[in-house]
């Protein structure tokens, strides 16, 4: 077993208390509130062991867990780990203590770390590595005085209202266990809890003489549903059978359940001004306008522009009263924070600050009308997407509607833009350091680890600082634990973190052991994919997954895509999610922030380890990713070989590079059909699995396959605006979709250099719109295990391409 005990001693000495008057009076009493209502301490105890029982239950007899009041921590939420003074070798010999079970579960994971060397990530990025954690009767002592660990900031935040759609649309019970589970080791303690709110608003609606059919119109499908709860679309990829909605409340049910007896404080929804068009018609003075086309093609009304209710009619406040009480009735007064984003990529009517007071006042008398201790917790994505809008008059209005500590910003950009330096902290609004990350469930390494070891600590410490916690506000999970990792760590560090020595620690836990050749990648990999610092929001536009829709003809008109050209807005999410993407020359240009020389070389490192580490799920999963990173990268520049070869006319190169670029994928389906974790199959077979009935079954696996493909609607020459904005690397959908979307193109580029004739792009697109809607509509089945050796395909790869 690895001696972990002098980086107990270099990581986690006792750190300094926080300073107990940095919060308002507000904020404290909003905490002392919300402690208050937690579960007895013989709930959290059980809920922490019942943790550990599914971790590691071998084990459970060798520790013992006690809550503690906030007084044992000098008044803040903290963990402390202690020897146990036994007498006998079946006895408990570690005793940890917390104030919650949160607080419980992450000092489990913190000893397991730190003094016997394990690892946990989500099944799907290799899962967890137990096997240096001795055995029971042998588990390594802490220093006498034990270790005690405070939260610097009250809160760590979980979760963009996207994730619910992008990761856990489909997800059972057994699942969403894992995650509670997941999220309480790492010390979540506010997450966002959204599954199930429709059987709530039908409720809702219903009450002020909406119908089930209007309602049909105006609900999306289950992979669609986060972007009708904002108000985006509606009735797209629907409609939800009721055995749809009251199987997602029940869920949230047990959801909620699990995350109170864990001591979390859950954020529930709010009303923010969406309405079923039907509403207009039943209140026919009521102030309800009809928003603009978000992302459809043509503006087709089937699912086109929603329907926004003015938060100054008096009818906004019933119906938010009448949501949050239909959750307290249903659920019981399980929180006071909940999430609103009325204007949220939705700008108010004038920016004259008198009237935006007045528009925020209102959104949170709704709130208070339902729940009298109710914060508005807001994201603060508007202030950055429409900052041409929220100058500091605008910003002040809003923040300075509700009563000081009645809402929470999460400033959610904060690891790449962050909005508390420029905006001086929030004008005074308490706010939670968020790292965003991810778009749309990409799977792409990388990241900012200086930005994160850092960042939430400068936010902390900087004068004036009205921070209150860090959050993960990804858009789709299971992809970068390393990223994760260190991020969720920071909730419990008071301190900046040395990132080349975290990654060492982290390399020996994630793999069970300290191998050179390891550790060197790592401090390679720390240098190049995970050190982006040119600003640009890393949404993969990689050519394997999001292939340029372009004539690359020289006297074009189309000659660059639209999200290639210099320096156009880069279309995220909608219309208002723009990133300023450079572009040195006439060719599209990936986004590439690193020398891919010097990942080919960790590359080579990570496989020189592959016979010592060969039975290691961990390694498996990073080795696999890692040469997928490499080879999608080469896979740009063969393509950029190809189109430039067509310019000149050079029909040999052209056949030659596309030949190679067709290649490229297959291989890079070959590797990932070799590791469960990269399959299109669990998708598919996860949505199927969540139909009851032969007809859902064929719905949900429409949205399935649509949502990480078109995504949205499309003509027969005219692509969805979001199509490829959830690509994934994954076996199936390379082989089956990715290919021969590249191979009619490249078939087109050469027809057109052999018959000395225009390369006509409408026919293309044609071809490959119609092939991708049938494939929407397709039944194969694809595989749910992997087929073949990982570590032998990716050396093989590795020589084939980089020796």
């Amino acid at each position: 077993m690895l001696n972990f005990k002098f980086l107990l001693l270099l990581l986690i000495f006792v750190y300094p208390l926080a300073n107990s008057s940095q919060y308002s009076d507000p904020i404290k009493k909003l905490i002392n509130r919300l402690d208050a209502q937690r579960p007895s301490s013989t709930v959290q105890e059980s809920a922490a062991r019942g943790v550990l029982q599914r971790l590691l239950p071998s084990h459970s007899p060798s520790f013992q867990f006690k809550i503690v009041s906030k007084d044992a921590c000098g008044g803040h939420s903290c963990f402390r780990i202690e020897n146990y003074n036994k007498s006998g070798r079946h006895e408990a010999e570690i005793v940890i203590k917390g104030t919650t079970a949160v607080e419980i579960a992450s000092g489990l994971y913190w000893y397991l770390k730190y003094s016997c060397g394990a690892h946990i990530s989500w099944d799907k990025t290799g899962g967890v590595q137990i096997s240096s954690v001795p055995e029971p009767g042998l588990l390594p002592s802490v220093k006498d005085e034990g270790v005690i660990i405070q939260r610097p900031v009250p809160w760590n935040y979980y979760q963009n209202v996207v994730t619910s759609s992008y990761s856990f649309v489909w997800w059972d019970w057994e699942r969403w266990e894992k995650e509670i589970d997941w999220m309480a080791l790492q010390g979540i303690n506010l997450p966002l809890a959204f599954t199930g709110q429709e059987a709530i608003w039908q409720k809702v609606f219903m009450d002020f003489n909406i119908s089930k059919q209007d309602l049909n119109d105006f609900f999306g499908g289950p992979a669609f549903l986060a972007w009708a709860r904002m108000g985006n679309l509606h009735g797209w990829g629907g409609p939800l059978s009721q055995t749809w909605l009251d199987q997602q409340l029940s869920l949230q049910k047990q959801i909620l359940s699990r995350m109170l007896e864990m001591g979390m404080t859950p954020v529930l929804p709010s009303f923010s001004g969406n309405v079923p068009a039907a509403l207009q018609k039943i209140f026919p003075g009521a102030n309800i306008t009809r928003l603009g086309n978000w992302n459809t093609v043509d503006g087709d009304p089937r699912w086109c522009c929603t329907f926004l209710l003015d938060p100054s009619d008096p009818l906004f406040v019933e119906i938010g009263e009448a949501f949050i009480k239909q959750q307290i009735k249903e659920y019981g007064d399980v929180t006071d924070i909940y999430n609103c984003d009325t204007f949220n990529e939705n700008s108010p009517p004038t920016d004259d600050p008198a009237y935006i007071s007045l528009l925020g006042a209102a959104v949170y008398k709704a709130m208070i009308k339902g729940d009298k201790n109710a914060v508005w917790l807001m994201q603060g994505w508007l202030f950055y997407s429409d900052s041409a809008f929220w100058k500091p008059p605008q910003m002040k209005a809003l923040l300075h509607s509700v009563p000081f500590g009645k809402m929470i910003v999460l400033d959610l950009f904060a690891d790449v833009k962050p909005i508390w330096k420029t905006s001086s902290q929030f004008y005074g609004t308490p706010y939670v350091w968020c790292m965003l990350h991810n778009f749309g469930g990409n799977i792409e390494m990388y990241g900012i680890l200086d930005s994160i070891s850092s960042g939430p600590v400068d936010a902390r410490t900087s004068e004036n600082s009205t921070m209150v916690g860090v959050g993960l506000c990804m858009e789709g999970i299971e992809q970068n634990p390393v990223v994760y990792e260190l991020m969720s760590e920071m909730a419990f560090r008071s301190e900046k973190v040395k990132p080349v020595e975290w990654l060492k620690s982290y390399s020996r836990r994630r793999y069970g052991e300290a191998i050179h050749h390891i550790e060197a990648a790592w401090e390679i990999l720390y240098h190049t994919i995970y050190n982006c610092t040119d600003g640009i929001a890393d949404h993969n536009t990689d050519f394997v997954v999001k292939f340029p829709d372009w004539d690359p003809s020289l006297n074009s008109t189309s000659s660059i895509p639209r999200e290639y050209k210099k320096q156009k807005l880069l279309e995220l999410l909608s219309n208002q999610r723009h990133f300023l993407l450079e572009t040195p020359s006439s060719l599209p240009q990936a986004h590439l922030w690193y020398p891919t020389g010097e990942v080919i070389h960790a590359l080579r490192l990570f496989l020189n380890a592959r016979k010592h580490l060969a039975g290691s799920l961990t390694y498996r999963y990073d080795l696999v990713d890692l040469t997928r990173q490499a080879l999608s990268k080469l896979a740009n520049k063969v393509y950029l070989e190809a189109v430039t070869a067509y310019r000149e006319k050079d029909e040999k190169d052209l056949r030659s590079h596309s030949w190679k670029f067709l290649h490229l994928i297959k291989d890079i389906d070959e590797l990932l059909a070799a590791d469960d974790n990269f399959l299109l199959g669990t998708w598919l077979d996860s949505a199927r699995r969540s139909a009851s009935s032969p007809r859902e079954m064929r719905q949900y696996e429409w949205n399935a396959r649509t949502q990480v493909t078109m995504w949205y609607d499309n003509t027969k020459t005219t692509q969805s605006k979001l199509h490829d904005y959830a690509n994934k690397f994954w076996s199936g959908l390379l082989e089956d979709y990715y290919l021969p979307r590249a191979s009619t193109y490249f078939k087109h580029l050469l027809k057109s250099l052999r018959e000395n004739e225009d390369f006509s792009l409408e026919e293309w697109r044609k071809e490959w719109i119609t092939y991708s809607n049938e494939w929407q509509l397709d039944t194969k089945l694809y595989p749910v295990k992997a087929r073949g050796d990982a570590l032998a395909v990716a050396n093989r790869l590795y020589r084939k391409y980089f020796s």
